[in-house]
């Protein structure tokens, strides 16, 4: 097994420097799963930090040959859970194939004090498949 771990160059890159944004684990057969780091974004409200964090996840994703479509699990962390419909609806704008396994809840706060949501996620990527 190898796992590589990467800040891609074009994609966001980590608020400290002290982490990376994604591993990467390579299968056998091909494939590989990438777990992201947890994304925050600048913006007024629940909605507009929810539509800049999926955009964040999706540069991260296509860095490493995935889309959004190969998500298979997100976790959700809002300070407000009453903001679950708002977040859901843009959510729904960025995930529109089969729903990935999901957790979300409420926390106290999150390391960007101005910060409403974080979302990690893992995704897997299919093998590459060559002429047959």
């Amino acid at each position: 097994m190898r796992i590589t771990l990467d800040s891609p160059a074009g994609a966001p890159q980590p608020a400290n420097g002290h982490y990376s944004q994604v591993a990467r684990v390579e299968l056998a057969g091909g494939g590989a799963l990438l777990y992201l780091s947890g994304q925050v974004a600048d913006g007024v409200g629940l909605a507009e930090q929810s539509r800049g964090v999926f955009e964040a996840i999706d540069a991260l994703l296509k860095a490493h040959g995935a889309t959004l479509a190969d998500v298979i699990n997100i976790r959700t962390y809002l300070t407000d859970i009453t903001g679950l419909p708002e977040y859901g609806a843009v959510r729904a704008r960025y995930l529109t194939g089969t729903p990935p396994t999901s957790m979300t809840l409420e926390v106290s706060r999150l390391f960007k004090p101005e910060a409403l949501i974080e979302i990690e996620v893992v995704a897997a990527v299919p093998a590459v498949r060559g002429p047959e």
